[in-house]
């Protein structure tokens, strides 16, 4: 009789099992769903977080790009005026490779699509400051549309100019310069690449400290302009001072024969500069040949260029320098030796061919002045005796 009851009881509990078996399994499933929407919630609010942040740091990025990264122009509008237009800052960051590889552009469409004025660029290799400033501020006076001026001095000088003066503002980049070094070249091709980077030079001149002006600027630019040749001396010069500093290891780019000696002063056009700067072959010939007395600055130009462009060469320098005293370095001339018969002799019987004509103007620069020349070469220029520094 109790059997039943047992039954009983034991099928009363198996509804009150189920139940909370029910319930167990659905708390847990609830609680798994608002975790799940909290999660969702947290992807999405940190994924508009992190955009939030950054498209708010983009103006700062932005900013701190731009007073990061310089443009070469003031303005960067992308217009042919800023493409033409001249650093207004000569000193830059750039190194001697990313300089030659700029400088080395060369548009392909010889019409210029603006109006350009062929200019001259002025280059000045020296030691530190120009003592003779002031005689050229008189003569650069008057045209500054037709110039441009360049100074490479040795990264020691901080020295400058007054902001009145012509060359305010006009030294380069520059480097360790030896004189007779593949140094000595460098610097040179360093003054060639910054002029290059105005388009509107045409004409490369290369003076030092010590070089004065013969002919007043109007003359000198129109006789300048008007060649047809670049004035660069290449002499197959015989003996020790010539041949015999030919290295034959140049060969086969450099044969004996080629070998040429020229002033280190020269003046070549754009062209010419152009394949001064690119060069390749002979700097390294020359650079690794041409040492000790080879003195590369007198044969690295002249021979690679009578390779090259032999008839663009009017085979000679327009410096005029005196080497009647013998050693290795011309006279130097100072204030006693400035005088009206002094002149006289540089200038008069002069002979030389310009544009293939008998001429009597051959020297437009002279060279070596000291200082103590400026003061008597200041009151020269001002009486006009030999050239006039007047804006005609």
């Amino acid at each position: 009789m109790k059997q039943p009851r047992v039954v009983a009881m034991e099928e009363g509990a198996e509804p009150v099992s189920a139940t909370k078996t029910s319930l167990s399994r659905a708390f847990p499933s609830r609680i798994l769903v608002v975790c799940l929407l909290f999660l969702f919630l947290g992807i999405g609010l940190s994924i508009i977080g992190m955009y939030s942040v950054r498209f708010s740091m983009i103006p700062q990025i932005a900013a701190k790009a731009s007073s990061t990264v310089q443009p070469w122009f003031e303005d960067t509008t992308n217009t042919l005026e800023n493409f033409i237009r001249p650093p207004s800052n000569l000193m830059h960051n750039m190194n001697d490779t990313e300089l030659l590889w700029r400088a080395s552009f060369v548009p392909q469409i010889k019409e210029y699509p603006f109006k350009r004025v062929p200019k001259i660029a002025f280059m000045f290799l020296t030691k530190g400051p120009l003592p003779l400033a002031p005689l050229w501020d008189r003569f650069f006076k008057g045209h500054e549309e037709l110039y441009s001026i360049y100074v490479h001095a040795l990264p020691s000088y901080t020295g400058g100019y007054p902001p009145s003066s012509v060359f305010y503002g006009r030294q380069i980049p520059s480097q360790i310069v030896e004189w007779g070094k593949m140094s000595m070249c460098e610097a040179e091709r360093r003054l060639l690449a910054n002029a290059l980077l105005d388009i509107s030079n045409e004409r490369f001149i290369l003076l030092s400290e010590s070089c004065i002006p013969l002919y007043n600027f109007s003359i000198i630019y129109h006789y300048i302009s008007g060649s047809k040749h670049s004035f660069m001396g290449s002499v197959d010069e015989p003996g020790r001072y010539g041949q015999q500093r030919y290295n034959r290891h140049m060969r086969p780019e450099i044969t004996l024969s080629q070998w040429r000696k020229g002033s280190q002063w020269f003046e070549v056009n754009r062209k010419l500069a152009i394949d001064i700067i690119k060069d390749t072959t002979y700097y390294h010939k020359f650079k690794r040949f041409c040492r000790s007395a080879c003195y590369v600055d007198e044969h690295y130009f002249p021979t690679m260029l009578t390779i090259q462009s032999p008839h663009l060469l009017a085979n000679r320098t327009l410096t005029w320098t005196d080497w009647s005293r013998g050693g290795a370095h011309p006279a130097t001339f100072g204030n006693a030796d400035i005088t009206e018969s002094f002149f006289k002799r540089i200038l008069e019987g002069q002979s030389c061919l310009y544009n293939g004509q008998p001429s009597t103007i051959c020297y437009l620069f002279a060279r070596k002045f000291a200082p103590s020349a400026l003061d008597p070469l200041l009151g020269l220029a001002h009486k006009g005796d030999f050239w006039s520094y007047s804006q005609s």
